[in-house]
């Protein structure tokens, strides 16, 4: 199979699985080895931004997105109103995003209260997932982002996120320290 041939493949299978893919197992699809699958993955890449896709990235899986400037012309298309987190839930969330992996009890010594409801509705929503235990008294679970959030806020891949100004990224750090 030619290089072209490949790409139109690759882009194919994401596009019908409509969910993540593990690297591993589209390169097994093509019968390619994973080094020669990431410029392939490169090229859908920068491809797909022509019809209005974008390519996420999260550990080892991939997956093909709406562009997030059409957003609202979709939803417009499907005539739905994506539902809205309350701003707890949008705090839990950046901390999680920015610190992972986090657990819940180092989320609370950041936000300086009970975040479970808030925690529940990411959960719920697929925003974040359980990722791990932390080794240690109790071995508590770690939280870490999802694909579906990259999707939902239009980000290629966690390097994506906003940087943090420093103070306040020390400040997060030293909170999550002292729990």
């Amino acid at each position: 199979m030619v290089e072209r041939d490949r790409i139109a493949a690759l882009g194919a299978v994401l596009f019908a699985a409509g969910g993540p893919v593990a690297r591993e197992r589209l390169a097994a699809l093509l019968e390619i080895t994973p080094e020669e699958l990431e410029p392939l993955l490169g090229e859908l890449e920068r491809r797909a931004r022509t019809i209005g896709l974008i390519l996420l990235r999260h550990g080892d899986q991939v997956q093909l997105a709406t562009l997030p400037e059409v957003g609202p012309l979709i939803t417009r298309f499907l005539g739905n109103e994506s539902s809205r987190l309350s701003a707890a839930a949008l705090e839990t969330l950046a901390i999680i995003a920015y610190l992972q992996p986090v657990t819940r009890a180092e989320i609370e010594a950041i936000r300086g209260v009970d975040c479970s409801t808030a925690l529940q509705t990411l959960l719920a929503h697929g925003l974040a997932e359980p990722i791990g235990r932390r080794s240690g008294p109790g071995q508590p679970v770690e939280y870490g982002t999802t694909t579906f959030f990259l999707e939902r806020f239009g980000l290629a891949n966690l390097a994506a996120l906003p940087p943090l100004p420093a103070e306040l990224r020390e400040l997060l750090l030293a909170k999550q320290s002292t729990h």
